[in-house]
């Protein structure tokens, strides 16, 4: 009714006063939207900011345990198993007896050869007393010089029927000594092949059981000659740098994943490179005392390769694969936004790649969130444990809001 009773040009100057406000909301509300739009749009990350540091270089190898001596018990004289003197499983030292042997037989050698000593001793002390008679009578002629001869000669073949006589002796009691079988070195021993009652022989193919030294232990791997010899002309270099001693220090990872609780020494390098694998055979010897590490276990090793100066080192999650398995990482510019960076890997400390070349000093690589992004994607970031960094466009939205 108002509008009715209200002039004509005066409704026309109060609809065009609508319109004009109209619009200016619209056009600040149109300003806003692409800002509020990129803020939106930025990807929340985590990165890792590069910087030189010194890095030891480590090489992971896998390989298996063995016993550091291994001896098959076998019997030296034949006989009848009488005991088993062991528990199987068990520590045995030295010297210990394992089984014996019925001795019978070998306790009546031993008799007989004694008696056979005594009775060449006997026939001694009669051809050495005619032997001296006879020397003494041939000086007067009172025996032929043949004769004399006779008697010298029986008096040295009766000291050597007694050598013999003695030697035959020594060797009945050594195979009596042998009816007991012992252990040939101090270690654990594994299961008995007989039992009581078996008929084994002097010097048989099939053991009775094995005994293994297992304090200490070996772990045997297996490496490249390339990367060893790439190793060796880094040090020559000055690339890396190596201790006085070489790589000695060796860390043990164990099947379940756990690190061995004691460091090994490298011992041995073999001097042959395998000619089906090229592959070079590497032993360290690790302190085994409570006989934790068994024979045949599969284990990983750790060897210390030495020492990078002024590395890149690059937290092994921030790296993905190509389809060909060449490495890359996503690193943000500076625009805030993502970019892709090839990357070279020499080896690994810890949980860090060190790299041969890709990044430098400075480069800020996506460690957490790359999921979620792509080459040209907008990023807010922020360090582990750091507040993030703003994108610009956020950034823009803050300021225009105040």
């Amino acid at each position: 009714m108002m509008l009715k009773n209200m002039p004509r040009l005066a409704v026309i100057a109060l609809a065009a006063s609508a319109a004009v406000a109209l619009t200016g909301c619209n056009g600040k509300k149109q300003d806003a939207a692409p800002q509020q739009a990129a803020a939106q749009r930025a990807v929340q990350v985590t990165i890792q900011e590069i910087h030189l540091q010194d890095a030891i270089m480590r090489t992971e190898l896998s390989g298996r345990t063995s016993a550091y001596r291994v001896a098959e018990v076998r019997p030296q004289v034949s006989g009848i198993i009488q005991k088993r003197l062991f528990e199987e499983g068990s520590e045995v030292k030295l010297g210990q007896s394992l089984y014996q042997i019925d001795p019978a037989v070998y306790e009546a050698n031993v008799a007989s050869a004694r008696a056979a000593l005594l009775q060449a001793e006997a026939t001694l002390v009669s051809a050495k007393a005619d032997a001296k008679r006879s020397a003494e009578l041939v000086k007067v002629n009172a025996v032929s010089r043949s004769a004399n001869d006779t008697a010298q000669a029986n008096y040295k073949v009766a000291v050597a029927n007694v050598a013999a006589a003695k030697a035959a002796l020594e060797a009945a009691r050594i195979d009596l000594r042998y009816t007991k079988v012992t252990s040939p070195i101090s270690g654990k021993v594994s299961l008995s092949e007989v039992t009581p009652g078996a008929l084994v022989t002097a010097n048989q193919a099939a053991r009775l059981t094995v005994v293994q030294q297992l304090d200490p232990i070996y772990v045997d791997v297996t490496q490249s000659y390339d990367v060893i010899a790439n190793l060796r002309q880094q040090a020559k270099e000055g690339i890396i740098k190596l201790g006085t001693e070489g790589s000695t220090d060796v860390q043990l990872v164990l099947e379940n994943g756990r690190v061995y609780n004691a460091l090994g020494k490298l011992t041995f390098q073999d001097a042959l490179v395998d000619e089906s694998t090229g592959t070079v055979r590497i032993r360290a010897v690790f302190p085994n005392p409570d006989r934790e590490l068994m024979p045949g276990m599969y284990v990983r090793a750790r060897l210390v390769d030495g020492v990078r100066e002024k590395a890149v080192k690059l937290d092994q999650r921030a790296t993905m694969r190509r389809n060909t398995g060449e490495p890359y990482v996503y690193i943000v510019n500076k625009d805030n936004k993502v970019e892709s960076r090839d990357v070279v890997i020499a080896g690994a400390d810890g949980a860090y790649w060190v790299l041969d070349s890709g990044l430098s000093e400075g480069d800020k690589v996506i460690v957490e969130g790359i999921q979620h992004v792509r080459p040209g994607s907008l990023v807010s970031y922020g360090a582990p444990g750091a507040a993030a960094q703003q994108a610009p466009a956020a950034q823009s939205t803050a300021a225009a809001a105040k």
